[in-house]
């Protein structure tokens, strides 16, 4: 494990004593104060079927990906939480046992997300702990988000696990925040790998103003051994029927892989990127019956060229050894342009909810159909339901390695 420089130790110990300091002078103003105490959970248990891509180029056999044709999982996901009008202390937890069709169980425990908050006097608050620091209005990507490029929000099945961080927030009015956080790495996600983690020792500033129909904000993260990242995120009301938004950054990224169009070059993986700009511009109108829909456009300077895309496939299908690269190291996006488009129902009307999801790659024309439903079937048991349809070929983006797949279980609220 790389040791901080004395620089990163004496801010780290800086940040650590405002926090104690925190601690004191909330412990010091509620100490007479009833502290409250409150726990809940979520039980998970689905099964999930795919339906492979035959002759894939990047999973040959299946051989890397290594994916089960079925499986079944069970799942806890717990909320506690002990706090008083000064410091609050959450836990988030996890614990999972998925078994895939060879009957092979892999049961796993993980802290997804904690924190431990002080709120001071001036409308300072102070906190440590694993957090999932995400923002920004976008559904199918979040440029913004130096943490987050992929917000978890096309799946709502999906967890998403917090960075380790301590921060410093003020809100001087309900209009503007400013927070200051140190990142010590990505947290659960910081496991044991080749590449080194890219968010280690990591200084963030987030600065959010809100009007009385906008919001806007600057995000600017820089990484130990990497350059600057700038993002910005805007959105505004312009009716009760419309909303519009965007997300702009600049940014380098790490680990990445480059794909020339000369197929007589190989693979070259590189431990950070050229600077570029990715970019999203979105709408989403809603209808008298409260049903809405978004249309979201994302533009990737860090994706291939439709030449380089290509030459990615067409150098994975020459050797197992490229195609192992092309699939462990492949980007966030193979591509530049995307489409996305969500389409759901009033959440206040009844008690089902559904939304339908398209996501297409503008240079290889791959899709991918996403449907989610859930219907509640007493007051704290849930039936949901999501299925998903990719098309394009085997090389193509979106059905390289899994044609289909449909997920179906229930869900338990307790207490």
């Amino acid at each position: 494990m790389r040791r901080l420089s004395p620089r990163l130790k004496r801010k780290t110990l800086l940040l650590v004593l405002l926090f104690c300091c925190g601690l004191a002078v909330a412990a010091e103003e509620s100490r007479k104060e009833a502290w409250k105490g409150s726990a809940d959970a979520m039980l998970y248990a689905y099964p999930e079927f795919l339906s492979l891509t035959k002759g894939s180029v990047l999973n040959p056999g299946n051989r890397f990906a290594a994916l089960s044709n079925s499986s079944l999982t069970g799942e806890v996901r717990l909320n506690l939480r002990l706090e008083d009008p000064r410091f609050r202390l959450s836990l988030r937890p996890i614990l999972s046992a998925p078994e895939d069709a060879a009957r092979l169980s892999h049961p796993r425990g993980y802290l997804s997300q904690w924190q431990a908050r002080a709120v001071l006097p001036e409308n300072l608050a102070l906190s440590v702990g694993r957090e999932v620091m995400n923002w920004g209005p976008a559904q199918f990507r979040s440029p913004s988000s130096p943490f987050y490029f992929d917000n978890g929000r096309a799946n709502p099945l999906r967890e998403l696990s917090g960075v380790d961080a301590a921060k410093m927030v003020w809100t001087p009015d309900r209009s503007h925040a400013l927070s200051l956080a140190y990142v010590q790495d990505s947290g659960h996600n910081a496991l044991p790998r080749l590449m080194p983690d890219p968010w280690r020792n990591t200084w963030l500033l987030h600065g959010d103003v809100r009007g009385d129909d906008w919001t806007g904000g600057l995000v600017l993260a820089k990484p130990a051994e990497r350059s600057l990242f700038v993002g910005t995120h805007l959105q505004q009301t312009m009716s009760d029927a419309w909303l519009l938004y965007g997300e702009l950054a600049s940014s380098t990224r790490p680990n990445v892989l480059l794909s020339p169009t000369n197929l007589a070059e190989p693979f070259t993986l590189r431990a950070e990127s050229p600077r570029a700009s990715v970019g999203l511009i979105g709408a989403t109108v809603t209808f008298e019956n409260g049903q809405s829909l978004s249309a979201e456009v994302l533009h990737d300077g860090h994706g291939y060229s439709k030449a380089e895309s290509s030459a990615y496939f067409a150098r994975a299908a020459t050797a197992i050894p490229a195609a192992a690269l092309a699939l462990l190291d492949a980007p966030p996006l193979l591509n530049k342009d995307y489409l996305h488009l969500v389409w759901q129902n009033n959440l206040l009307d009844g008690d089902d909810y559904w939304r339908l999801m398209l996501s297409r790659n503008l240079a290889d024309d791959s899709a991918s159909l996403a449907a989610y439903f859930e219907q509640p079937l007493d007051s704290r048991l849930t039936f949901f339901l999501m299925g998903v349809v990719n098309s394009g070929g085997v090389k193509r983006e979106f059905s390289s390695i899994i044609e289909n797949s449909i997920t179906l279980g229930l869900r338990l609220a307790l207490p």
